[in-house]
């Protein structure tokens, strides 16, 4: 790998993985465009890492008060918001997590068409368009219940289909229980997580077994340049839809999903 390789994957990676416009959409492009070839299961990791730093550091003083009131809580000790939200965010981490365990092996080799990513982005673009236009409310993510949750949760299960987009699906959830706009992306980043986590983890794990050669020049530089875009990018995404809501995003995915079933269909 070059370093415009290492820079260009790396910025589409920290930007998709919290734009509600599918990264898997995006990386399939990539070499449409290139004559890039697969950059290896190592950068994979490298990019996940990357993009963990970025939201972990963005939301660094909530996820100390999350934490600590979750022990308490644990503890038996008091649940306050803070540990209320800490537990929300477990539960809806369930579903996608046994949904991808089970289904893995599936999704990689059967629902990895370009047919299926345009569908995907097309279908589930007209979604967050509907929620952010007739059902958004005023409500924040700490006033939601376990039912709630529990329908992000299984929202989120669905961006295992190609195309979806994870953080474009739990949004669109979030938006259709009233939750509002900025609530349900600060919401949708939170539950990033433990799915990068448990998506790193499972990579990493792949990557010990396949006993490959690992760059670590290109691993350093593909981290840094992934978690400083995903870190800008979720500043400003939060500012963005403040002001001008979701549809950019919609009109965005309805054009590559045309895109790509011109390119592909």
């Amino acid at each position: 790998m070059d370093w415009l390789q290492i820079v260009v994957l790396s910025i589409v990676q920290g930007l998709t993985e919290f734009l509600p416009v599918s990264s898997s959409a995006h990386l399939i492009l990539v070499p449409v465009f290139s004559d890039w070839g697969d950059q290896g299961l190592a950068f994979d990791v490298a990019l996940h890492l990357g993009s963990l730093t970025a939201v972990v550091l963005y939301f660094r003083h909530e996820l100390v008060a999350m934490t600590r009131s979750w022990g308490i809580s644990v503890a038996g000790k008091g649940t306050d918001d803070d540990a209320r939200l800490a537990w929300w965010v477990i539960l809806a981490t369930v579903p996608v997590a046994l949904a991808g365990l089970s289904l893995h092996d599936t999704i990689e080799t059967a629902m990895r068409s370009p047919l299926i990513l345009a569908g995907g982005l097309i279908v589930f673009g007209i979604l967050l368009g509907y929620a952010d236009w007739r059902h958004r409310g005023a409500r924040s993510e700490y006033s939601m219940n376990w039912v709630d949750v529990l329908w992000i949760g299984l929202a989120q299960a669905l961006a295992l289909i190609p195309g979806t987009s994870r953080s474009g699906i739990t949004m669109t959830a979030a938006l259709l229980l009233g939750l509002n706009r900025e609530a349900s992306a600060r919401f949708s980043f939170l539950l990033s997580i433990p799915v990068i986590v448990l998506a790193a983890g499972l990579e990493i794990f792949n990557l010990v077994n396949a006993s490959v050669s690992v760059n670590v020049t290109n691993m350093l530089l593909g981290a840094l340049v992934s978690g400083l875009s995903a870190y800008l990018c979720i500043h400003y995404f939060l500012a963005f839809i403040r002001r001008l809501g979701m549809q950019p995003f919609v009109v965005y995915r309805l054009i590559l999903g045309v895109a790509l079933l011109w390119l592909f269909g």
